[in-house]
């Protein structure tokens, strides 16, 4: 396996705007990462890959060439040795393990359909602009994962009675020392629910290095914050974790939707933790021209965050009216979904289309959006101005 970073500066092939209200608007595309096609360049170091929109309208399931990639820490292995790999398991439990992948890939195989989004997905449409990576909508992808559910891995080391939280590590590290460590945990409950898995295949095929070959985790329905990529160390806890990571970053307001007014203080906080629903026009873009009185068919993607689809609608007048459209194959609640609907444009100019899903625990995306001091869980409504012609 070749360097994770392109040995040369000369990353961009072109560029892309991504309409960001507060900028900067444009960045490079690239092709220079090993396994990867063109992805969007955010960050070289440690290495943040945007997915190009284009690609949601290909399929529901995101090509593992222009998957997402989003790591916190900058020193990641090159590469592995599977013969020497081992994933630990310690902590509150009645046997220690240390796994080959030989020893994982013994285990009964466990299959899944599961949307991995970055908790700051959107990130770059947050008014006030907030800190951190300025994302558009690209940190998304949907994938068929393989692998085998934690709570066998868990029941071969046995849980000792007290448990409180299962704490996983990767490897990769920080570049100072006094670098916090990447590690995230899950209740015991949770982690032990027979949907939380270890993946060592994507889509039909081996882990990409940078989507975390050879094993990662997979927490469908949560933000992927807590899918450790790299994944070779699982520590059983007695008592919760207060790492960084869990204590300090990658917490919202204990509020509804996470929304709070910008400078407002004083709120109760908690780890992020499930998915809300989300929907995109994905076959037309801003500025599309399409033609009055003639029919016009609009697609794209949705899926319902922590739980199943339940409805995805369509408005061709700025929200006043919803007509439904018609869902595609059910690939698995945590699943993206395609969607599409016929409409005739009836008058010229420019017209606003919007599109929200309702999943199947009644929740309905907000027509305004939200806001946190992170840029989380941004889920508002999505319009798109076309011009009928």
């Amino acid at each position: 396996m070749g360097a994770l970073l392109a040995s040369t500066p000369a990353w961009a092939q072109a560029v892309t705007k991504l309409g960001l209200p507060s900028g900067p608007n444009e960045r490079e595309l690239t092709k220079a990462f090993p396994e990867k096609g063109e992805m969007i360049l955010q960050r070289t170091r440690p290495p943040l890959l945007e997915t190009p929109f284009a690609v949601y309208d290909k399929g529901v399931f995101t090509p593992n060439d222009q998957f997402f990639v989003r790591w916190h820490l900058a020193t990641i292995p090159e590469s592995v040795d599977v013969a020497t790999f081992r994933l630990s398991v310690t902590g509150h439990v009645e046997k220690e393990l240390s796994l080959s992948l030989a020893d994982i890939l013994g285990l009964p195989r466990f299959d899944i359909a599961a949307v991995n989004q970055c908790s700051g997905n959107s990130r770059g449409y947050v008014a006030p602009r907030v800190p951190g990576a300025q994302w558009g909508h690209g940190a998304m992808g949907n994938a068929k994962w393989t692998g085998v559910r934690l709570r066998d891995v868990l029941d071969k080391a046995g849980i000792k009675s007290g448990a409180v939280q299962v704490q996983f590590n990767g490897l990769d590290e920080g570049v100072l020392p006094e670098t916090p460590d990447f590690l995230k945990s899950l209740d015991i409950d949770h982690a032990s629910d027979g949907e939380v898995m270890i993946a060592y295949q994507m889509n039909g095929a081996q882990l990409p290095m940078l989507n975390g070959f050879p094993l990662r985790l997979i927490v469908p329905g949560w933000y992927s914050t807590y899918w450790v990529k790299m994944l070779n160390a699982i520590t059983v806890l007695d008592k919760p974790d207060d790492n960084y990571w869990m204590k300090t970053a990658y917490r919202i307001p204990d509020t509804p939707g996470a929304n709070v007014k910008p400078g407002e203080k004083g709120f109760k906080t908690v780890p992020i933790n499930r998915m809300v629903p989300r929907s995109f026009i994905t076959n037309l873009t801003a500025g599309a021209r399409l033609a009055s009185g003639k029919p016009s068919v609009v697609r794209g993607i949705a899926f319902g965050g922590d739980c199943g689809l339940e409805t995805v609608e369509l408005s061709a007048d700025d929200g006043k009216t919803w007509m439904p459209t018609t869902l595609g194959k059910d690939e698995g609640k945590y699943s993206f979904r395609s969607w599409q609907v016929s409409f005739t444009p009836s008058s010229g100019g420019r017209q606003v289309l919007m599109v929200r899903a309702k999943n199947t625990a009644g929740v309905m995306q907000p027509d305004k959006p939200t806001w946190n001091g992170g840029g989380f869980m941004l889920n508002v409504i999505e319009a798109t101005t076309i011009v009928v012609a």
